[in-house]
């Protein structure tokens, strides 16, 4: 990875040199624009209104439009305004985690110690741990001014730029200021769906399908060129384009609880669990193969079976014989027992 920023932690007297790296990156196909009459590649040009030039990065300024009158800002305008120089982020509080409104998180960074002793970057790492607490930071970054949330993530420190308040918009919704009665039953088969489709959230259980498909597509149409049939490739029929729809269905569920009775029985035979994991769409290419393999190691066992089944047979005799062993000396003991007791 490659930093892209580098400043210091500074909460009381303490400094924390860091340095910024992103922590997440794009897996979509890379796609360009072409004209469909002959395949051309659509290129979007900058070009100067007045001159008529494309003009390069290096050459443009931004600008401010009041309506009447324009104010050109040009790059050194904009690094000398005193928050862009600034190389600090800046400790305002520290809140407990549950506080924060996953609403609000917009990008995450990992910190590195950028110091010849870690001790400090530890030091504040060991402190939000241990006091269940997140600290609220304010820097900045790329000529804005951000709000952060600093927390822990295994043994790093991460930066998670928060959205301003007056960013984030009101939910209202008129449809939910009606009353709506919820029956104890469907209460109940709610949560017992709930139950059934409960389990431990692990990121690396779930994919991509669209990108997966997207992939699939390119390989096919690379080796099979314009004459691809998508139907195949994809193996569905004519008849599944009626389930894709146009949306236009009412959505309603008719019978509230009957969907729920049968979600829940399907979720239990494991009809429904199996596709919610996305790796599903990874992992049957795997197991077709040993699937395969496995055929005839089920023949064999089906003809071990039958071979248990003879020795079963020959077990009993045995077992009638040893009864009979045993009554003999059963016999014998009793009147010796009596005789030493005397």
């Amino acid at each position: 990875m490659r930093s892209i920023w580098k400043g210091a932690i500074t909460f009381g007297l303490v400094n924390v040199p860091v340095k910024l790296y992103s922590a997440t990156e794009d897996h979509d196909v890379s796609l360009h624009q072409v004209h469909d009459a002959d395949g051309g590649r659509i290129r979007y040009q900058r070009k100067c209104e007045i001159c008529g030039k494309v003009v390069d990065y290096e050459h443009i300024d931004k600008a401010f439009d009041d309506g009447d009158r324009t104010v050109v800002l040009t790059a050194d305008d904009l690094k000398s305004l005193p928050e862009e120089r600034s190389r600090e982020i800046d400790v305002l509080e520290f809140v407990p985690s549950d506080q924060l409104d996953p609403l609000m998180f917009d990008r995450s960074y990992f910190l590195e110690p950028d110091s010849a002793s870690p001790k400090a970057y530890v030091l504040l790492r060991r402190t939000l741990e241990e006091t269940d607490r997140t600290a609220i930071v304010h820097f900045s970054l790329r000529q804005k001014t951000r709000l952060a949330a600093l927390r822990v993530r295994g043994d790093v420190l991460v930066l998670q730029t928060l959205l301003w308040d007056d960013e984030v918009r009101e939910a209202r919704f008129p449809v939910l200021d009606e009353k709506v009665r919820i029956s104890g039953k469907e209460l109940d088969m709610s949560g017992s769906l709930v139950e059934s489709l409960g389990d431990d959230f692990d990121p690396s259980q779930f994919g991509d399908d669209y990108q997966e498909e997207l992939r699939k597509l390119i390989d096919a149409k690379l080796e099979e060129g314009e004459s691809l049939d998508t139907d195949a490739t994809f193996g569905r029929s004519g008849d599944d384009d009626d389930e894709d729809g146009d949306g236009s269905g009412d959505g309603e569920v008719i019978d509230l609880m009957e969907a729920l009775r049968q979600s829940v029985e399907r979720s239990r035979s494991g009809a429904k669990k199996a596709p919610a994991k996305k790796p599903a769409a990874k992992k049957p290419a795997a197991k077709e193969a040993p699937d395969k393999e496995k055929e005839p190691v089920e023949k064999k066992t089906a003809e071990k079976p039958a071979v248990k089944k003879q020795p079963a047979a020959k077990k009993k005799p045995a077992a009638e014989k040893k009864p009979a062993a045993k009554k003999k000396p059963a016999a014998e003991k009793k009147p010796v027992a009596k005789k030493k007791a005397s």
